[in-house]
């Protein structure tokens, strides 16, 4: 194991580091595994942040799948506007599927919440959650993941695929961003 990555001078704290990263990813995949045995789920990523997650998750899980991607628009800078947009639509079909969306974090709810309803006009057999990070507390809908790898504070992180204006996306771990890495006109 190589030695780890010295925290990016944006970062205040790092939250999650890479072995915890990684110790609960292999944790959720058996979950799955065992949740889905003898069946093949459609792992449907929302992009970008859940590129690093999915990977290291596929990679755990002790059965087939397939994988699609979708990507929806709703935050600007640190906030989320409210509004959701699709950029990116699925190629496959959900029809009678299990799907499983894969998100990096799920915190308002208000993206997840209209992912869900629009999966649930293509006739799946099943929808379920799996997120890496839960933010509960800023919650304006009533959304609850089956699978959540960590519950987190109310804090703006990034990090293992989550990012700020497209920055920070690569860092190993989950880290706390600086205030002073925020830029003002957001």
């Amino acid at each position: 194991m190589s030695e780890p990555r010295p925290p990016h001078p944006d970062i205040a704290r790092i939250l999650v580091p890479e072995e915890e990263l990684q110790r609960r990813i292999r944790e959720l995949a058996q979950e799955i595994s065992r949740d889905y045995a003898g069946r093949t789920p459609m792992l449907i990523g929302v992009l970008k942040g859940c590129v690093l997650f999915l990977s290291d998750l596929m990679k755990s899980l002790e059965l087939d799948c397939c994988v699609d991607f979708i990507c929806l628009a709703s935050y600007s800078g640190t906030s989320s506007s409210g509004v959701v947009r699709m950029l990116l639509d699925l190629r496959e079909s959900a029809q009678g599927r299990d799907v499983i969306v894969i998100e990096d974090i799920v915190d308002t709810g208000l993206t997840i919440a209209y992912l869900l309803q629009n999966l649930k006009t293509r006739g799946p057999r099943s929808v379920e959650v799996c997120t890496l990070l839960d933010k509960p507390d800023c919650r304006k809908v009533a959304i609850s993941p089956k699978y959540a790898g960590f519950r987190i504070p109310n804090e703006f992180v990034v990090g293992f695929g989550l990012d700020y204006v497209e920055r920070y996306r690569n860092l190993p771990y989950i880290g706390v961003l600086k205030p002073s890495a925020i830029r003002k006109d957001n």
